[in-house]
């Protein structure tokens, strides 16, 4: 009953060409910047993602700077990443820190536990991971293991990291390293109502005041602390984290993934068109649990002086056919770059408190920017999004709204039938960044501005020739942006026609 409902009201949707008004308010004084670290990213010790995805050594036979090898680390460039986190996830608050310095043949191995029961040899580590940050000029976000840590072990790190002079200094100097790194993002513990400890909130707001105290600012290093967060619709662990420690912390976490079904996550690139709309409902729900969250931390903190910071979000699906499922291999495809221009459209509009989100995960995880296999490497979808979007960052956020439909997914969710953002950068440039869910409908757009008139208007555009379309290794990539030419100039409109599931940006002059 449920798909005849919902066939019948695309059906009735469909009559006729839908059309789209967006309201674009440039002479608005209200224009917030839009935080460049909202297109943060998140590398764990996770499958392949450090290993192979990022980490080859100076030896390995794929090219290489210094064992980042080459082709993922110019890729990564290209994203402009803000913001980077590590080691974890889960796996933080089984890392140790030690275990990663020094040389690489005296480090000791692992096992995994949390992902795949593989073997940790430890060489990518601490000065491996910062070196990382300053290749591709992204702020380190660590997070500090509090689940099976000690607060000294996290003190000395930030100690070692950070600090000009004394026993961790030298340490770190002996090590290859006499200058300290900068490192303003710290987080204390990850997911520590589960895999960090399985806390309550009550009693991790305690444990997080003791690490918090004794993470030391050294050497005019300013730590930014983040506290861990709820999981989606906990609000009670917000609540009660922005009661008893709000005064301690300069940020508080949340964890959201778009899944099909925890019990059932389904097929990365084998779903039904009524399985694509319900995904898409899911990743709208974070402007509601985005919302509900922000209006609890506004009740004890109304000056915003406390960030949220989305650290884990992204599509989770079964991993690949013959992978290992620990390691959370999957495919990418149109969908996800929908899902991701959905996200990144939600998130620009609730930065008065969301200073940071990272997604999951950078390479070959979850939802990767890229995948590799051996010597080969592919961009997907969802980085064709990141890259084509990174004009909003620390751009201003020009307020905007649309007039469009709503979609009634399977499930008897209702979402928007249409996603946009509009931003202005230092330069007085227009970007405008539109998605268009409809898997087999185009849309009409017109985009009417205040008082601007636009003299000019160039874009690009990310579709493909099914939803389900993917980049495979060795074959000519199946989803590729390209230029769009299809907006015209009206006075102060801007007309054009999205084809059905693609994502465009424009830059207007």
């Amino acid at each position: 009953m449920k798909k005849i409902l919902f066939l019948t009201l695309l059906s009735l949707a469909f009559t006729a060409r839908a059309q789209v008004v967006v309201s674009v308010h440039e002479t608005a004084t209200d224009q917030p910047v839009i935080p460049a670290e909202i297109y943060g990213q998140f590398s764990e010790h996770l499958g392949r993602c450090i290993y192979e995805g990022i980490w080859v050594g100076e030896d390995s036979s794929i090219p290489n700077v210094n064992g980042y090898r080459t082709d993922v680390t110019d890729a990564l460039k290209a994203l402009k990443i803000p913001v980077l986190r590590w080691p974890g996830g889960c796996f933080a608050d089984e890392y140790h820190w030690m275990d990663g310095i020094g040389p690489r043949e005296n480090r000791p191995k692992l096992v995994n536990n949390n992902w795949g029961g593989t073997v940790e040899d430890n060489s990518f580590g601490t000065h491996e991971f910062l070196n990382l940050c300053e290749l591709l000029g992204s702020e380190p976000y660590i997070c500090g293991n509090v689940g099976s840590g000690t607060v000294a072990e996290l003190a000395k790190w930030v100690e070692y990291m950070t600090a000009e002079n004394g026993s961790m200094a030298e340490l770190r100097a002996r090590n290859g390293r006499k200058e300290p790194w900068k490192v303003k993002y710290l987080g204390v513990g990850n997911e520590n109502w589960g895999c960090g400890g399985e806390m309550t909130a009550q009693y991790y707001s305690d444990v997080y005041k003791r690490y918090a105290l004794y993470a030391r600012n050294h050497s005019g290093n300013q730590l930014f602390k983040i506290a861990c967060g709820a999981s989606e619709r906990d609000y009670e662990w917000t609540r009660t984290l922005m009661k008893n420690a709000r005064w301690n912390m300069s940020g508080l976490s949340l964890h959201y993934y778009t899944v099909p079904d925890w019990n059932n996550k389904k097929s990365a690139t084998d779903f039904t068109p009524e399985e694509y709309y319900n995904l898409l409902t899911d990743t709208y729900a974070i402007e509601e649990i985005l919302t509900n969250h922000i209006a609890i931390m506004d009740a004890y903190d109304p000056e915003r002086k406390v960030a949220l910071i989305l650290d884990e979000w992204g599509t989770w699906y079964d991993v690949e056919p013959g992978t290992n499922p620990g390691h959370l291999f999957q495919q990418n495809t149109m969908r996800d770059a929908m899902v991701a221009a959905i996200n990144l459209n939600i998130f620009h509009k609730h930065t008065g408190r969301l200073k940071m989100a990272n997604i999951a995960q950078m390479v070959n995880v979850l939802q990767a920017m890229i995948l590799t296999d051996g010597p080969r490497m592919i961009l997907t979808p969802t980085y064709h999004v990141f890259r084509m979007f990174n004009v909003h960052q620390n751009a201003r956020l020009v307020p905007s709204e649309a007039r469009c439909g709503t979609i009634v997914s399977a499930s008897g969710e209702i979402m928007p039938s249409f996603s946009q953002s509009v931003s202005r950068d230092r330069n007085g440039l227009l970007h405008v960044s539109l998605a268009n869910p409809y898997l087999d409908k185009a849309v009409k757009v017109e985009v009417e501005f205040d008082e601007f008139r636009p003299k000019a208007v160039s874009g690009e555009i990310l579709k493909a020739s099914t939803i389900t379309a993917h980049n495979e290794f060795g074959k000519a990539p199946a989803v590729a942006p390209a230029d769009f030419r299809d907006a015209k100039v009206n006075g102060k409109k801007l007309t054009l026609t999205l084809p059905a599931a693609s994502v465009v940006v424009l830059e207007v002059k």
